[in-house]
C-alpha cells in the first residue's frame, strides 16, 4: 500500500508539471478561466445516469492541485490514470470533456459502471506502468460537427419554436394576393410573424357568410350571432358602415382619401319641442290685441313649437377605439322650423301692425372643422392635436361662462396617461339667427374675440376629483357697431342707459372641480372678472370691471336616489354711478345646474319693462340677471343686479329607462341699486321667489336613440318680482311646461 501511495504521489507531481507547461497555457487563459469559475455539480438519477447541473457551488481557484482536488471520485480510481495514459487514443477528447463537465468531474454522458469495468483485472503496478509520455495538447479539441442534427448550421443562427431573438427573423410567409372588391388590402408579409395568418379584411369576415336576402336562411339557426352582421345599413344598432363601425370599402372610397382605415359617420337627430308658458308681457304703447286695454302688462300665456333636424357627417381616419383619430373632417347642419304665439303685439315684431304670432325657419352650420392628430407623446397614446373651424367650445364643466359652437382654432392634448389635459384656443363669435339661435355664417362675424387656456388634472386635490384652472379673455370691439335683429329690435348697442355703443376688455381667471370625495359627488366653479369698459352705460365714461362668481353642487346617492344641494352667487353692482362695474356677466352661458332647462328661471326670458327697451332681466337658457338685449346677439353687461340661488333637488332612477327629477330653488337679486336707477324707484326688494320644477325622462329600452322628456315648472313670485311686474291677469304664479322628444340615428 505504501508503494501504491508513493506511485500516486509521483503521478501527481508529473501531472502538476504537465499542467504547468506551455502546452497547457490555454487552461490559464481568461476565456477558459471564466468558464471554469464555478464548480458545477450533477445529480445522479436512479439508473446511475447524470442529469442537468444541480447547482452552481462556490467559485474555485484554477490551479492544477485544485483541478485534481475537485474530482468527485477517489484519485486512486484507475479512471484518472486511464485518462492520463491516453487509452485507445482518446485522451484529448476525454480531457476536454472532463474540463467542460466541471473541474475534473465525470462527464454526464459517461456510465460509471463502464469505467469500473475497464479497471478490473489491473493491479497497482500495472496502472503505474501504463503512464506514457505526455502528449501535446495545444487547446480544446474542435469537433467536426458538434450538432449534426442542425445540418451544419451554427447554433446561434437557429430559432427555437416559440422563441424570438432581436435581429433574427424567421422566414416570412408569401405575399397575399386577392381579388375582393370592397376589401381592405392585405398588409405586407413583414407585418406578420410566421405563426400568424394575414387576414385581408377583418371587418367583413363574418359578413361574407351572410346569405342573400331571398336565399336560404338556415345558417342563422346554426350561427345565431351571425344575424347581427347581416342587416340593413339603416339599422344603427349593429355594425354599420354609416355609423363608423366598419371602414369605407376600397371600391367606394374617394380618391382623395389616402391610405386605409377611413370611416364615415352619419348622424341624424330629430328634436321636437312643445312649450306652453307664461311670463310678464308689457302692453304695446301704440296698440294691443285687446281694445280698451290700458294696463302696463297684458295677458301672459304663450306657446312655442319648434322642430329641429340635425344632420352630421364625419370622415375619420384611424382606429379610435383606444387612441384619438389621425384626421377628422366634420360637418353638422341644423334646420329649425318654429312657431310662436303670444297674446300681445310688439312682442314678436317691432312693428305694431304685425300679428302676435310668427312662423320662421332657418338652416345653421353648427360644426364645420378639420381635426389633425399631430403626434403621440407616450405609449399610452397621450397626444397633441389641433382643430380649426366651427366647433364646440366649453370653458368649464357646467357651462357657466361660455358654452357654444363658434369659429376658432384650438390646440389640445393629454399627458401622464390622460391624467393631464390642456386646451389653448382663439375664437371669434359668429352672428346668430334671432329666432332659432343657430349660427349664421352668411353674416360678417362679430368683433368679439375670445382667447382661452385651461388645464385639467385628475385626482387633484383628492383622488376622484378633477381640478381645472383656466384663463379666458374676451376682447370686444363693437363700440361703433349697430345691429338690428331679424324682428326689428336693436340689440347692439342695447337700449339701456345712455344708449351709446360699448367696447370692453375683460379677463376671467377661474378654478373648477368636478368629481367625488368619497361618496359625495361634487362640482364647483369660481370666476373673477377683471378689465375695463370703455363706456359705462350710466356715466358714459370708462370704468373698471371687478366682479365675482361662485357656484357649487353636491349630491349623495342612496340606492336609486340622488339628493342634490346647489348654491350660486354672482355679484351685483351696488353703485352704478361710480367708476367700477361690479356685476358679473358671462360671455355665452348655457348652465347645466340646479335643474337646468327644466327650471323656470333658466328656461324662460323675463322682459325688463319700464327701465329699458327690448331688455331682459335674464336670458333664455341662462341663470344670470344680466340686463342684456340678447344672450345670442347682445353684449355682456357688468352693470347688473347680480344673482343668488340656493336650491335642493332629487333624482330618482325608478327603472333603468325612467327617471324622475324634482328641484326647488330660491332666487334673489344681490344688489338692486341698478334696477332702482333704471326704474327710478326708491326701493326694490331683493326676493325674486321660488322656482319649483318636476321632470320625467323616459328612454325606451334604456337607449339614447329615443328620449322623451316632460317637465313642468312654476315661479312663485317674491316681493322683488311682484314689485317689478304687476300681476294684472291675477295669476298667482308663472308656469313653464316643456315636452321634448329626441330621436337619433
Amino acid at each position: 500500500m505504501e508503494a501504491q501511495n508513493a506511485s500516486i504521489d509521483d503521478m501527481e507531481t508529473s501531472l502538476n508539471a504537465l499542467l504547468s507547461s506551455e502546452e497547457f497555457a490555454w487552461l490559464n487563459s481568461a476565456d477558459f478561466s471564466d468558464e471554469m469559475a464555478t464548480d458545477v455539480r450533477y445529480r445522479v438519477d436512479n439508473n446511475g445516469q447524470y442529469e442537468l447541473p444541480l447547482e452552481v457551488a462556490t467559485p474555485i481557484e484554477l490551479s492544477p492541485a485544485n483541478l485534481l482536488a475537485g474530482l468527485d471520485f477517489d484519485l486512486r480510481e484507475a479512471r484518472v490514470l486511464d485518462m492520463v495514459a491516453g487509452n485507445a487514443g482518446t485522451l484529448a477528447d476525454q480531457e476536454y470533456a472532463l474540463v467542460q463537465s466541471g473541474a475534473g468531474q465525470r462527464p454526464p454522458d459517461m456510465d460509471p459502471n463502464e469505467e469500473r469495468d475497464d479497471q478490473e483485472g489491473l493491479d497497482d503496478n500495472d496502472i503505474i506502468d501504463q503512464i506514457p509520455e505526455q502528449p501535446d495538447i495545444l487547446g480544446p479539441p474542435q469537433l467536426d460537427d458538434p450538432q449534426p442534427e442542425l445540418g451544419g448550421i451554427e447554433a446561434d443562427e437557429v430559432l427555437l419554436d416559440g422563441r424570438r431573438r432581436p435581429g433574427v427573423q424567421k422566414k416570412l410567409p408569401d405575399p397575399v394576393t386577392q381579388f375582393n372588391p370592397g376589401a381592405v388590402n392585405a398588409p405586407p408579409p413583414e407585418a406578420f410573424p410566421t405563426d400568424e395568418f394575414p387576414v385581408p379584411d377583418r371587418w367583413r369576415i363574418l359578413q361574407t357568410l351572410c346569405p342573400d336576402k331571398r336565399g336560404d336562411q338556415q345558417i342563422f339557426k346554426v350561427f345565431k350571432a351571425l344575424r347581427g352582421n347581416c342587416h340593413s345599413t339603416l339599422n344603427p344598432y349593429n355594425q354599420n358602415v354609416l355609423k363608423g363601425d366598419k371602414p369605407i370599402p376600397a371600391d367606394k372610397k374617394p380618391s382623395f382619401l389616402k391610405g386605409d382605415d377611413w370611416f364615415f359617420v352619419v348622424n341624424a337627430i330629430s328634436d321636437t319641442i312643445i312649450e306652453p308658458r307664461s311670463f310678464p308681457i308689457p302692453v304695446g304703447v301704440q296698440t294691443t290685441e285687446r281694445s280698451n286695454s290700458i294696463d302696463v302688462f297684458g295677458r301672459s300665456g304663450s306657446e312655442v313649437y319648434a322642430q329641429t333636424f340635425i344632420t352630421g357627417f364625419a370622415l375619420i381616419k384611424g382606429s379610435t377605439a383606444y387612441k384619438p383619430p389621425d384626421v377628422e373632417y366634420r360637418l353638422t347642419l341644423a334646420t329649425q322650423i318654429n312657431h310662436v304665439n303670444v297674446p300681445e303685439r310688439r312682442v314678436l315684431f317691432v312693428e305694431p301692425s304685425k300679428t302676435s304670432n310668427r312662423t320662421d325657419y332657418f338652416v345653421g352650420v353648427q360644426e364645420a372643422f378639420f381635426d389633425y392628430h399631430i403626434r403621440n407623446t407616450s405609449s399610452r397614446y397621450d397626444f397633441d392635436s389641433f382643430r380649426i373651424g366651427i366647433q364646440p367650445m366649453q370653458a368649464d364643466f357646467r357651462g357657466f361662462l361660455f358654452q357654444d359652437n363658434q369659429l376658432g382654432f384650438r390646440l389640445f392634448g393629454t399627458r401622464d396617461n390622460n391624467r393631464v389635459q390642456y386646451n389653448l384656443g382663439a375664437f371669434v363669435q359668429l352672428e346668430k339667427d334671432t329666432n332659432s339661435g343657430l349660427n349664421d355664417i352668411f353674416q360678417t362675424p362679430r368683433e368679439s374675440y375670445i382667447f382661452f387656456a385651461n388645464l385639467y388634472r385628475q385626482d387633484l386635490p383628492f383622488v376622484g376629483l378633477t381640478s381645472q384652472i383656466s384663463v379666458t379673455y374676451n376682447m370686444n370691439r363693437e363700440k361703433s357697431d349697430i345691429e338690428i335683429d331679424d324682428n326689428g329690435f336693436p340689440v347692439r348697442p342695447a337700449l339701456i342707459g345712455d344708449l351709446r355703443g360699448r367696447a370692453y376688455d375683460v379677463v376671467y381667471p377661474g378654478y373648477a372641480v368636478d368629481g367625488r370625495i368619497g361618496r359625495i359627488n361634487l362640482t364647483g366653479q369660481f370666476y373673477g372678472a377683471f378689465g375695463e369698459d370703455r363706456n359705462s352705460i350710466f356715466t358714459s365714461a370708462p370704468a373698471k370691471i371687478a366682479a365675482y362668481f361662485a357656484a357649487a353642487e353636491a349630491s349623495y346617492d342612496v340606492d336609486f336616489l340622488r339628493f342634490r344641494a346647489s348654491g350660486l352667487f354672482a355679484s351685483g353692482d351696488g353703485n352704478p354711478y361710480n367708476n367700477t362695474e361690479a356685476g358679473f356677466d358671462a360671455i355665452f352661458e348655457n348652465p347645466i345646474f340646479a335643474g337646468a332647462d327644466t327650471s323656470y328661471w333658466i328656461r324662460q326670458t323675463i322682459p325688463f319693462a319700464g327701465g329699458g327697451r327690448a331688455i331682459s332681466i335674464n336670458g333664455r337658457n341662462g341663470i344670470l340677471n344680466s340686463l342684456r338685449s340678447s344672450k345670442e346677439q347682445g353684449q355682456s353687461n357688468f352693470n347688473n343686479p347680480g344673482t343668488i340661488l340656493a336650491g335642493v333637488g332629487v333624482d330618482a332612477d325608478v327603472t333603468p329607462d325612467f327617471r324622475l327629477s324634482a328641484n326647488a330653488n330660491h332666487l334673489w337679486f344681490h344688489k338692486t341699486e341698478t334696477l332702482e336707477a333704471l326704474r327710478v324707484e326708491g326701493s326694490i326688494p331683493k326676493d325674486i321667489g321660488w322656482d319649483l320644477s318636476l321632470a320625467g325622462i323616459y328612454r325606451p329600452n334604456a337607449t339614447q336613440n329615443i328620449v322623451f322628456r316632460l317637465s313642468g315648472a312654476a315661479l312663485l313670485p317674491g316681493k322683488g318680482f311682484k314689485d317689478l311686474f304687476d300681476q294684472t291677469d291675477k295669476r298667482k304664479f308663472h308656469y313653464s311646461i316643456l315636452f321634448n322628444a329626441i330621436a337619433a340615428f
